[in-house]
C-alpha cells in the first residue's frame, strides 16, 4: 500500500480522519476534485476543483487586509501563536548535527526528532510551540531565481504539539489555530481558504494531513502524526504529534502580492541589487510573466519550456522576453544562495567539494559565474551577505555575531574561483574548438568535479545554449547520500543477556574490581555482569588488561553490553566465575589525559581561526592523539603556534572538569548544539563533559579533574587531509614529555655533527647551509664550462627517428638533476630537433628532466612528456612546451618509461 493507497484509505472515513469541528462551525463543505478526485472543504458552493488546477490569482490582487513583508509576517504569526499561549523556539541550527541519516536540517520536525535504538522518537523543549526554521533544500537548483518561488534554503514554520502531552492538543484545536493565523494575523476572507485532504509518510512514522490554500498558493500543512511504522505494519503512537509546517515566504507573498516571492521575502536585498546594477524592476511585463511561470511551472517540464510557451501568449519574442528577465533571475538567484551561504556557515558549514558542503560550494560558484556573466563586477557575495544580516537580525540576531566570519569564507572561496578562471578559459577554448558533439550532463558533472566549472560558465563562453534543466539536482543527489561507514561484525550469541553494569563511569579513579563471568563466547569474548574497561568509542581507544590471569587485549561494546577480548582461547574462564579484575592503569591515565587534550585544543582552535571550526572526528591513544577540525585552508606555522600556545595557557590555568548526564533536550537548550562535537548521543540522556570557561562537549570517553593534570600538549604534526579539514596530531602529558625528550636528543645529535653547541645549532646550521649553496655555485660554474663539449656529444649521439626528431634518453644513479638540467638546456641550443630526457635516482625516488628543442616542438612537448613518463614511474609531472619535469617511486618501470618518451618523441 502506497502513498494513493493510503490517503485513499483514510478519505474512504472522512468523519474519523478529516472532519475537524472548524468545518461544522464554519459550513465548510467536503468536495470531490472533478479533475483529480481529491477531496477537499470549501465555503465556495460553486468550485468543482481542487487547488492544484488553480492558477495563482493573487499576483498584483492579495486577498489580505494587511500588507506584511518577511519580517512582518513573521512577528505577527509570533503575536499570534504567543497569545494563544505557545512557546517561541529559536530556530536550530542548519546543519543537522543531532541526526545521523541528514546534513541538513530539512524540515522543522527535523528539530525534535531523534533517532534511538534505529526509531524515530519526538523530543519537544515545549509544548505546544512554534519555531521560525530555516531549512535548506537543494533538489530544486535549477529552478530558484527562475520559477518565482524556488529556493535552496526557506523558512518553515513549525507548530508543533505533542497531543498527550500536558499542554498538548489535536486536531479540532489545531485547525481552529490555524484558519485563526490566516484569517486574523494575515488578514485573509474565510471563503478565500481551501483545505485538501492528504496523507505524510517519513522517518518511522505517518498521518493524515490537511493542507490549505489561498487563490491556487499552498501556505501550510498540518499533519496529524498518529501512527508509527509504516502502511503495511503500523500501530497508534504512544504520543500523537502534531507537525504544521507552514513557509513564512508564501505568507509573505500572499499578503504582498508581488511579481514573485523574492520580492517581498529579501527585503530590501532586491531593491539594493536592482539599483548597484542599474536593473529596472520590468513594470508590467514582469509581472505578467512571473505570475505565469509560478502558475504554470507544475504542469510544464522545465521553466525554459514554459518561457517559450508564455512568450507566445504575451505576443513576445522569446529572446527579447530572456533578455528582459534575465538580469532579474540573477538578482533573484544569487540572493537566495547568499542567504543559503549566510545561515549554513553562520552554523559552522563550509563550502568544499565532501558532504554538505559539496552542495554549499555548487550554489556558491553558480552565483559567481552569474554575476560575472552578466558583467556585474561591483556586487561581491560578502556584501549581499551583509545585506542580509541587515535585514534579518530582527529576527535572528545570531546572524550579527557570525557577520564577519561569514565574509570571510565568502571572500576566500570567491577568490579561489577566481584564481581558477585561467584554468577554466582553457578548458572551454578546448571544448569549443573540439567536435565532439553537445556535452551530456554526465559531462557537465565531471566538468564541476574535475575542474570546477559550472554550466553557467559554459553559457558564457559559448559552449553550451543552456543549463540542462536537471544538471544541479542530479548533481546534489550524487553528493546527498551519507557514506555509510563500516560497521564491526556483531558478536553473536549475546540474546537476553542484561546490561552491563558500567563501573568507569560511577568512579573513574577504580582500576581493580570483581564481578561474575555471565557468559563467555567462542572461548574469547568474556562478558561481566559489572567492569571498570573503558571499551572502544567515540574516538578512544578501549582499556586492556587481566581478568584473574588472563590478558584483556580489546574491549568493545554491542548494545548496552561490553565485551572483553582474551588473549588466544583461554578456558580458564566459566559462566557463573567471580573474578577479580585488573585494568592497565598507565595506559588508561595517557589515553585519558589525551582525550581531555583534545576537548582542549577543539576550542583553542576554534576560537583561534574561526566559528566554523567543528570537530569532524578524533582519535586518542596512549602514545598520541588526533584531531581532525573543519577549515578552510592548511594551516600556517604562526596559526598551529597560537593553537598550541591557547591549550596550553588553559592546561597551566588548571581549569575543572565537570562531567555531569543531563536530558538531551535541556542540554541541548542549554549548551547549543555546539555540544555534538564527537558526533550524535544516541541515547535520551547526554553526559556533558564542562571544561569550566573553556569547552562544553557531550562525551562518553575518560577525562581527568582538572585541566592541569594534563601537563602539556605538543602540536606534532598539520596537514589538510581533505577540502576542508585539517588533521592536528598531538602528544599530551608523559608522552609530550618523552617527545621533548627526543627532539633535544635529536638537537644534541645534529649539534655534536655540526661540531657546535646546542645554543648555537641554528647559527652553526646556517653557516653549513651558506657553504654548501656556495660549493653548489662553483659546480654551476664549472657545468656551464663542460656543458658545452658534452652537449655536442650528446647530439651526435641522439637517436635520429623517423619523425624528425632527435632523442637523448637516459638513466643516471650518480649525476643529479642539476647537471641534467645544466646539459639538457645547451643541447637543446645546440640541436633544435633534440628531444632531452633524463631520469635521474634521487634517494627512494626519480627525477623526470625533459627538454625540447625548438624544432623539436612541433611535434612533441617537454611538459607532456614529462607529464606521462612521470605518470608511467608512478608519479606525477608537467610543464611548457620546452621544459618539463616531475618524478615518481617505481623503478622497476625505469625501461618502460624511457621506452615511453621514445614513443612519444617518434609520433
Amino acid at each position: 500500500m502506497g502513498k494513493k493507497e493510503l490517503a485513499a484509505l483514510f478519505s474512504s472515513n472522512p468523519d474519523r480522519y478529516y472532519k475537524v469541528s472548524l468545518f461544522d462551525k464554519m459550513g465548510f463543505a467536503r468536495r470531490k476534485c472533478g479533475k483529480c478526485e481529491k477531496f477537499f472543504w470549501t465555503l465556495n458552493d460553486g468550485r468543482q476543483f481542487c487547488p492544484d488546477h488553480e492558477n495563482y490569482s493573487f499576483i498584483s490582487k492579495p486577498p489580505t487586509s494587511k500588507r506584511l513583508d518577511y519580517v512582518s509576517a513573521w512577528k505577527e504569526v509570533d503575536k499570534f501563536f504567543r497569545a494563544n499561549d505557545h512557546t517561541i523556539v529559536r530556530r536550530y541550527p542548519v546543519v543537522c548535527r543531532w541526526r545521523e541519516d541528514l546534513y541538513f536540517t530539512i524540515a522543522s520536525i527535523v528539530d525534535f526528532q531523534r533517532v534511538v535504538g534505529n526509531q524515530v522518537v519526538f523530543e519537544l523543549p515545549a509544548n505546544p510551540l512554534v519555531v521560525p526554521q530555516m531549512c535548506l533544500r537543494f533538489n530544486d537548483i535549477e529552478n530558484v531565481g527562475l520559477s518565482g518561488r524556488h529556493y535552496t534554503g526557506f523558512c518553515m514554520i513549525g507548530q508543533t504539539c505533542n497531543a498527550d502531552a500536558p499542554g498538548g492538543y489535536w486536531k479540532d484545536k489545531c485547525i481552529d489555530l490555524d484558519y485563526g493565523m490566516l484569517t486574523k494575523g494575515l488578514g485573509i476572507k474565510p471563503e478565500e481558504i481551501t483545505f485538501v485532504e492528504d496523507v505524510w509518510m517519513g522517518a518511522g512514522a505517518f498521518g493524515y494531513s490537511l493542507e490549505y490554500f489561498v487563490r491556487g498558493l499552498e501556505l501550510g500543512n498540518a499533519v496529524f502524526t498518529e501512527f508509527e511504522g509504516n502502511e503495511n505494519d503500523y500501530r497508534v503512537m504512544p504520543n500523537k504529534i502534531i507537525d504544521m509546517g507552514a513557509g513564512l515566504e508564501r505568507f509573505s507573498w500572499i499578503t504582498m502580492g508581488t511579481p514573485t516571492s523574492y520580492d517581498c521575502c529579501f527585503g530590501p536585498v532586491v531593491d539594493k541589487l536592482r539599483d548597484i546594477t542599474g536593473t529596472d524592476n520590468g513594470g508590467d511585463v514582469l509581472s505578467r510573466y512571473f505570475e505565469a511561470v509560478s502558475s504554470k511551472l507544475d504542469h510544464t517540464t522545465s521553466v525554459r519550456e514554459l518561457r517559450s510557451l508564455i512568450a507566445r501568449e504575451m505576443k513576445i519574442d522569446e529572446e527579447k522576453l530572456a533578455r528582459l528577465v534575465a538580469p532579474h533571475e540573477a538578482i533573484y538567484t544569487v540572493a537566495d544562495h547568499v542567504r543559503t551561504l549566510l545561515f549554513a556557515i553562520s552554523d559552522g558549514a563550509l563550502p568544499s567539494n565532501v558532504g554538505g558542503g559539496y552542495n554549499l560550494r555548487v550554489i556558491l560558484r553558480r552565483a559567481l559565474s552569474m554575476l560575472e556573466r552578466l558583467g556585474w563586477k561591483n556586487v561581491r557575495v560578502e556584501d549581499i551577505a551583509d545585506m542580509h544580516v541587515d535585514y534579518l537580525k530582527q529576527m535572528y540576531p545570531e546572524l550579527e555575531e557570525y557577520r564577519q566570519d561569514v565574509r570571510t569564507i565568502l571572500q576566500l572561496e570567491a577568490g579561489r574561483y577566481t584564481s581558477s578562471r585561467e584554468r577554466m578559459n582553457s578548458v572551454a577554448m578546448l571544448l569549443k574548438t573540439s567536435k565532439k558533439g553537445e556535452l551530456s550532463v554526465d559531462d557537465l558533472i565531471r566538468l564541476y568535479d574535475s575542474d570546477g566549472i559550472t554550466p553557467d560558465f559554459l553559457v558564457e563562453q559559448g559552449v553550451i545554449q543552456g543549463v540542462p534543466s536537471t544538471f544541479y539536482t542530479k548533481l546534489a543527489e550524487l553528493h546527498t547520500n551519507l557514506a555509510a561507514g563500516q560497521t564491526a561484525k556483531p558478536i553473536r550469541g549475546l540474546e537476553g543477556l542484561p546490561p552491563t553494569k558500567l563501573l568507569y563511569y560511577e568512579d573513574e579513579t577504580m582500576r581493580e574490581f570483581h564481578a561474575k563471568v555471565i557468559k563467555v563466547v567462542d572461548s574469547k569474548y568474556v562478558i561481566l555482569d559489572q567492569t571498570a574497561f573503558y571499551p572502544r568509542g567515540g574516538g578512544q581507544e578501549p582499556d586492556t588488561g587481566e581478568i584473574e590471569d588472563t590478558k584483556v587485549v580489546e574491549v568493545t561494546k554491542q548494545a548496552d553490553i561490553v565485551i572483553h577480548r582474551i588473549e588466544g582461547n583461554n578456558n580458564k574462564l566459566a559462566e557463573g566465575q567471580s573474578v577479580h579484575a585488573k585494568v592497565n592503569a598507565r595506559r588508561r591515565d595517557l589515553i585519558t589525559k589525551h582525550h581531555t587534550a583534545t576537548h582542549v585544543l577543539n576550542s583553542a582552535s576554534r576560537n583561534t581561526l574561526g566559528s566554523w571550526v567543528w570537530q569532524n572526528s578524533a582519535f586518542k591513544e596512549e602514545g598520541y592523539g588526533r584531531l581532525d577540525i573543519t577549515h578552510h585552508s592548511a594551516l600556517a606555522k604562526e596559526e598551529v603556534q597560537k593553537i598550541e600556545h591557547a591549550a596550553n595557557r588553559v592546561i597551566r590555568e588548571n581549569h575543572p572538569v565537570i562531567i555531569k548526564t543531563y536530558d538531551r533536550g535541556e542540554a541541548e537548550q542549554e549548551f547549543t548544539f555546539r555540544i555534538y562535537q564527537g558526533g550524535v548521543v544516541p541515547t535520551s540522556n547526554v553526559r556533558i563533559v564542562n571544561i569550566e570557561g573553556w569547552d562544553i562537549e557531550a562525551c562518553g570517553g575518560t577525562h581527568v579533574k582538572s585541566t592541569g593534570e594534563i601537563g602539556l600538549v605538543k602540536i606534532v604534526k598539520s596537514e589538510r587531509i581533505q577540502d576542508g579539514v585539517v588533521r592536528l596530531e598531538f602528544v599530551a602529558g608523559e608522552a609530550a614529555v618523552n617527545y621533548m625528550q627526543q627532539l633535544d636528543s635529536q638537537l644534541a645529535s645534529i649539534a655534536q655533527k655540526l661540531g657546535s653547541s646546542r645554543e648555537k645549532v641554528v647559527e652553526s646550521f646556517n653557516k653549513s647551509m651558506e657553504e654548501a649553496e656556495a660549493a653548489k655555485k662553483k659546480v654551476r660554474t664549472m657545468l656551464r664550462v663542460v656543458a658545452g663539449p658534452i652537449a655536442k656529444d650528446i647530439s651526435d649521439k641522439a637517436k635520429k627517428l623517423g619523425s624528425g626528431v632527435h632523442l637523448h634518453s637516459t638513466y643516471d644513479e650518480e649525476l643529479d638533476e642539476d647537471y641534467h638540467i645544466a646539459v639538457g638546456e645547451k643541447a637543446i641550443e645546440l640541436d633544435k630537433q633534440l628531444l632531452y630526457v633524463a631520469l635521474v635516482s634521487k634517494g627512494q625516488g626519480i627525477r623526470v628532466i625533459v627538454f625540447a628543442g625548438e624544432a623539436a616542438r612541433k611535434k612533441v612537448k617537454a611538459g607532456a612528456v614529462a607529464k606521462q613518463v612521470s605518470a608511467k614511474l608512478g608519479g606525477s609531472g608537467g610543464g611548457d612546451d620546452r621544459f618539463g619535469q616531475g618524478g615518481g617511486r617505481s623503478k622497476d618501470r625505469i625501461k618502460e618509461a624511457l621506452l615511453l618518451a621514445e614513443e612519444e618523441a617518434a609520433k
